[in-house]
């Protein structure tokens, strides 16, 4: 597409387009990012800014229930309460819903004097959270927008969560894309074993914008199988599930990783829902628990040796810390990390002792690799910072009396709030 500021022109190509690939029986269409418009100033970037249910878009969506076709609409201003909007990535299925959406990462700022000057970030906003893949009629569909093609982990981390095809609708420079569009993109599929399918802007949008286009698919073994000219147009191409399984069997790269020698941890969003857990062989209950993340979960105490003393565990029942993953280790600690600053601000203190005890010489009670966090003020056991320990060692063992399941709760559901803003 080669859209300008005039969304209701860059409608009637997306349209004319909608209806050839339902004549053609495409299970899936993907427009460009873009998809909306292209302003020509920062102003006009921002003012044309449209809802997620908005006329425009909702256009699409009756259009998806016509044709019954998926839709991945690459990058549409999705306005945010009057602030600079989010360059969303959107994915309609054939009833007209939203199956999906993802809010860019990563803002293209480049200025080369003479050339270009592109700053995104003076007219959208990043997104703050990584998006597992989607099903979809073709695969399973990881998101991205443009300028995340760039950064490897993305892709890598929708891999790991089982993509199929990677997906790239953009509006690349000019220049960037005579340099790197296609040695990208092909790196993208080789590298993970994935399809890689990039929509594309083309041309001249406007006196300070140009595109680079050729819109293109790739297969997982890195060859381009579909692609656009320098003009308005498609490109129609077939996914092979069964060829993606093909070359991960025959090269399978994924499990020649050294992940004892390095490994890449994605911050999933946090969960404030969840099930009752295993604690080794006690069943902590869903009320008591307050904040989970991809590998682990925090729960309130049953026998707190401090006001605020919580635990953090992986989700897998482990009994020693060195016998977790890397990517459990540092999900432990991020999310105890995101505890322990919750806890402060909660209880307006500075400190907190956080700690391990690891194996029953350490004072270890539980079977169970669990993080103490405990908020820290300064008469605690009468000024005597280290007795902590003394009394983390025997509270679980002593006649110290257990709270009920009311007080346990009601403390859950404070820090839930402070964790999510509930």
């Amino acid at each position: 597409m080669t859209n300008d500021n005039d969304l209701e022109a860059n409608w009637v190509v997306a349209k004319e387009m909608i209806e050839r690939a339902s004549e053609r029986s495409a299970k899936m269409i993907f427009f460009p990012e873009a998809v909306d418009y292209v302003g020509r100033t920062r102003e006009e970037e921002v003012s044309l800014a449209i809802e997620e249910e908005s006329e425009f878009i909702n256009r699409f969506r009756e259009l998806a229930k016509k044709h019954t076709i998926w839709m991945s609409l690459g990058g549409f201003h999705r306005k945010d309460n009057d602030l600079l909007p989010f360059n969303t990535h959107l994915i309609i299925d054939s009833e007209g819903k939203t199956a999906t959406k993802y809010d860019k990462l990563h803002l293209f700022d480049l200025e080369i004097p003479g050339k270009v000057r592109l700053m995104e970030s003076e007219f959208s906003k990043a997104g703050s959270g990584l998006i597992p893949p989607v099903e979809t009629p073709v695969g399973r569909l990881g998101l991205s927008i443009c300028y995340d093609v760039r950064f490897p982990e993305l892709s890598i981390f929708n891999r790991k969560q089982g993509a199929h095809i990677l997906s790239f609708p953009s509006a690349f420079t000019l220049n960037t894309g005579l340099a790197h569009w296609e040695v990208l993109l092909r790196a993208r599929a080789i590298e993970n074993q994935c399809y890689v399918v990039a929509a594309a802007q083309t041309g001249k949008h406007n006196e300070k914008r140009q595109s680079y286009g050729h819109a293109m698919v790739v297969d997982p073994w890195g060859a381009v199988i579909a692609q656009c000219s320098e003009r308005v147009g498609m490109a129609f191409a077939e996914i092979d599930l069964d060829y993606v399984d093909e070359i991960r069997q025959l090269q399978p790269v994924y499990s020649h990783r050294r992940h004892e020698l390095y490994s890449l941890h994605f911050n999933l969003t946090d969960k404030a829902d969840s099930e009752d857990l295993h604690f080794s062989q006690h069943l902590i209950k869903k009320e008591y628990i307050f904040a989970r993340s991809a590998f682990s979960y925090a729960f309130v105490n049953l026998k707190p040796v401090l006001n605020g003393h919580v635990l953090v565990a992986p989700l897998r029942v482990v009994k020693h810390l060195t016998e977790i993953s890397n990517e459990e280790t540092a999900d432990l600690f991020n999310l105890s990390k995101k505890v322990q600053k919750m806890l402060e601000a909660h209880y307006s203190v500075d400190s907190c002792t956080v700690c391990v005890q690891d194996g029953p010489k350490s004072g270890q009670t539980i079977e169970h690799v669990h993080v103490h966090i405990l908020p820290r003020r300064a008469d605690d056991f009468g000024g005597s910072t280290d007795t902590v320990y003394r009394e983390l060692a025997k509270h679980d063992i002593d006649d110290r009396k257990p709270r009920t399941d009311a007080e346990m709760e009601t403390e859950a559901v404070t820090y839930r709030s402070k964790m999510y803003g509930l």
